[in-house]
């Protein structure tokens, strides 16, 4: 029923943080429902016995699993989970074609294939698993969360909600149908000029070199993805960025429709100081405005904290927390 693609793995390890000498470490590929082979690093706690909970981690938007969603994988396996880091579709070393393109449909589906792929591992309770989004993930976990009842806990974490500023700009500055209008104008002519090239132009990565005036937020971007911290060769955002067409699906898509309608647990994590934070309180009112089950819903706000402090910061970030919540809710 499932052909696998055949991906090029790398062996060696090439993450931008050190190797746990506490985990055991391997890749692993799955499918998702669209026909395309995800990669993935499998951490697992040393001389782990019986099933173990298990946890699906993926993020930022634009990252691969060598960066923070690695890290955070192989912190939660020190703390006794089973957790996977994987590279969505069309970026990273899994498969897709053309390389460098999102979709919120298909990046709901990868997380689902993550579950699929974790529910059936011998040593995993298929009845405790997780998943953590990370960055633009944040908001696809999220989205997950709303349709796959198999996630009892949901993390999110720096979250954005990419179809929001996609659709409304930064803080949103450009909610208004003439500015999304000059974006369909723009992102349809490019689609022209795609199929006249025979290939698609690229948006760009990270902003390098940073102009003095830039936004700090734009500073701790070029701080991560474009120096020694958080750069990886294989990173939409460390190099030449996102094909410039991949925004349509986001500006023609509305992320949270039924997040008031979650049952399972969610813990949403942001710093205070992060430009983006709105993201995160809004998305957590929406979810429970009008719920039946707030009890287990959560936004935990850190002091000080900007948004690429949650990526790799492991002082900042609330790993005692997050176990707490995962041990709680995946018990």
């Amino acid at each position: 029923m499932m052909q696998t693609e055949k991906l090029n793995l790398t062996q060696e390890w090439d993450k931008v943080f050190p190797k746990s000498d506490k985990v055991d470490h391997q890749k692993v590929t799955f499918i998702n429902h669209f026909g395309i082979t995800l990669a993935a690093d499998m951490y697992t706690p040393k001389d782990a016995a019986g099933k173990l909970p298990a946890i699906a981690v993926a993020g930022p938007f634009g990252a691969v699993k060598e960066q923070s969603s690695g890290l955070y994988a192989q912190e939660m396996a020190e703390r006794g989970f089973l957790a996977i880091a994987f590279d969505p579709s069309y970026t990273g070393e899994s498969g897709g074609s053309p390389r460098g393109i999102n979709s919120p449909d298909i990046n709901v589906e990868d997380f689902q294939a993550a579950v699929d792929f974790l529910s059936v591992q011998d040593n995993v309770d298929p009845e405790r698993i997780g998943i953590i989004g990370i960055c633009g993930w944040g908001g696809m976990a999220l989205q997950t969360a709303s349709i796959d009842t198999r996630i009892k806990a949901t993390v999110t974490s720096t979250m954005y909600d990419m179809s929001r500023v996609t659709g409304n700009g930064y803080f949103d500055a450009n909610d208004n149908e003439e500015a999304r209008h000059k974006m369909r104008v723009a992102l349809n002519e490019q689609r022209t000029a795609d199929y006249k090239a025979g290939s698609y132009a690229k948006a760009g990565g990270v902003v390098d070199p940073v102009p003095e005036d830039a936004p700090q937020f734009v500073k701790d971007y070029h701080a991560y993805y474009k120096t020694p911290r958080g750069y990886h060769k294989r990173s939409v955002n460390s190099n030449e960025g996102w094909n410039v067409t991949t925004s349509t699906s986001l500006l023609n898509t509305r992320l949270f429709t039924y997040s008031n309608e979650i049952r399972n647990a969610v813990l949403m994590i942001h710093g205070d100081k992060a430009h983006s934070c709105y993201f995160s309180k809004d998305a957590y009112a929406n979810m429970i405005k009008d719920s039946k089950y707030t009890d287990n819903k959560e936004l935990l706000l850190i002091p000080g904290a900007s948004h690429t402090d949650l990526y790799d910061q492991k002082d900042i970030i609330p790993f005692d927390k997050i176990q707490s919540f995962f041990d709680k809710y995946l018990n």
